[in-house]
This record gives C-alpha cells, sequence and structure tokens, in this order.
C-alpha cells in the first residue's frame, strides 16, 4: 500500500459508491468546443449545431454510435464513481456512448475481504486485451500505488503486448482519472507516469487542462483532480467524492466525447 494509497483499509465503513447524483456543476457549452467550458448547463442543441452536416446526417440514419471506453480498477469504490460519472459525461454527448469496463483483479478473494474491499458490480464485465482495439477513445481509471498506477491496471496494460506489437491501438485518443489517499498523494504523478503506457502504443493523450473553468480554481474546498484528469481523495477509505469531484469527472466525459468525434470526422 503506497504513501497516498488511494485504498487505505478502514475500520470504519465502505464508502458509497456516487455514481448517479445529480451534478451542480455539469459540463458546460463549448465556446470553441471542445476547449472551453463555462458555468451554464450544456444545450444540446449547442451541441448538434457544432457538429458537422455528416455528423447529423449519421445520426438520423441510425449510423453506429462512436464507443469511449472506461476502464477501470476499483478496491473501495470511488474510481467506480467517477467511472459512472465520466459515463454520464460520454452519454451526454450527442453519437457516443461510454461503455463501462473492469481490469481482472489480481489479489485473492480471502485477500480482499482482509482489506474489507466490498463485492464488485457483477454488472460490469471483466475487459480483455483484445477488447479495447473496438474503442474509438479509452478513459482508464485507477487508485494510487506510491504515486503510480496500482498494480491490477498495470498487469492489464502488461497483458496488452499483442496489441503493441500489431499497432491496433495507434492513433486512439486516451486519457486518465485517478484516486489518491493524501492531498500530496498523486494527483498528478499517478497519471503523469501511466503516459509511458500510450506512447508506446502510440495512442493520443487528452488531458483535460483548465477547461472545468472556475472549478479548477476554487480553494474553499479540497478537490481532486488535476489537468491530467479527474481525481478523487479517499481518506481513509470512508471519504466520498464530492459533488465538485464528480461534475469535473462528468465534465471529462463530455469533453472526451467531443474530441472524439472531432477525430472521426
Amino acid at each position: 500500500m503506497g504513501k497516498g494509497g488511494g485504498c487505505v483499509p478502514s475500520k470504519k465503513k465502505v464508502p458509497h459508491v456516487a455514481g448517479d447524483s445529480p451534478s451542480s456543476a455539469t459540463a458546460g457549452t463549448s465556446r470553441t468546443a471542445p476547449i472551453q467550458r463555462d458555468d451554464t448547463s450544456a444545450d444540446d442543441t449547442t451541441e448538434i449545431a457544432q457538429a458537422s452536416s455528416s455528423e447529423v446526417a449519421a445520426a438520423a440514419t441510425g449510423t453506429a454510435r462512436l464507443r469511449i471506453f472506461i476502464v477501470f480498477y476499483s478496491m473501495y469504490g470511488h474510481v467506480e464513481g467517477l467511472a459512472r460519472r465520466l459515463k454520464k459525461g460520454v452519454d451526454g454527448v450527442e453519437g457516443v456512448e461510454g461503455v463501462l469496463y473492469r481490469v481482472p483483479e489480481t489479489l485473492s478473494t480471502e485477500i480482499l475481504q482482509q482489506m474489507r474491499a466490498p463485492p464488485k458490480d457483477d454488472g460490469i464485465p471483466v475487459i480483455t486485451a483484445e477488447e479495447l482495439a473496438a474503442a474509438d477513445g479509452v478513459l482508464f481509471g485507477f487508485p494510487t500505488r506510491y504515486g503510480s498506477m496500482a498494480a491490477q491496471m498495470k498487469a492489464f496494460f502488461d497483458s496488452t503486448g499483442q496489441l503493441w506489437k500489431e499497432q491496433k491501438l495507434a492513433g486512439k485518443p486516451a486519457g486518465f482519472f485517478v484516486s489518491t489517499g493524501t492531498q500530496g498523494g498523486g494527483q498528478e504523478t499517478t497519471a503523469w507516469t501511466a503516459i509511458t503506457q500510450l506512447a508506446h502504443h502510440g495512442m493520443l493523450f487528452v488531458p483535460i487542462g483548465y477547461t472545468f473553468g472556475p472549478g479548477m480554481f476554487k480553494m474553499e474546498s479540497i478537490r481532486g483532480g488535476s489537468p491530467y484528469g479527474a481525481g478523487v481523495y479517499a481518506g481513509d477509505g470512508t471519504r466520498e467524492p464530492s459533488e465538485t469531484e464528480l461534475a469535473l469527472a462528468e465534465h471529462q466525459g463530455k469533453y472526451m466525447a467531443l474530441v472524439v468525434k472531432r477525430l472521426n470526422r
């Protein structure tokens, strides 16, 4: 377990996965989409107006949606909570859908029980490396271990050798979202050290920068997340994601969906 590990065992309670709670700070309208955000609510008609005529025609004729895979590892539910809000953001963009996947667990049931980890949601399937090739974009989420990704996610990346050999992921946009236990525990370094995985595959790293607008500058309360992507502070495992952290995750999902649409025109 790392410093600021994001998954510190707790003797208190299992955190609620706040994936479907309403957002008070939804992703905003793009002025020069997809790189700006303000405090107004998203307007579907604005998004459609920004789409090219070919995109509108494709939607009208029932052309298959673009798919963004949200691939994550979550031990106590914090990363999963972000993943669900990321999906909400992706699904809010016309012509794009988010698909949730877990990476395989590497710890035994006995060890997970000793660590007081809650059961996994059977409704979210476990992904295989080969399935990544079908994505139009990927958002990877994981807790930190000493400032870098958890072993479960690293093991999954290690299983993508054949995809690397055939360069089947080259050119696909990808981003990260993370969980850490403390404010100095790796909100930025966990994503930063993961970029090497994308580089070797030739994937396109898509950070969110400061496109969340004023929400990136508020200092009144503790907030996870960084220009690299959404994030949550887990504390000792009992702290639940704040609404601001969840809203940032939803914004990242929408932002990635707009980038994927633009790249696929």
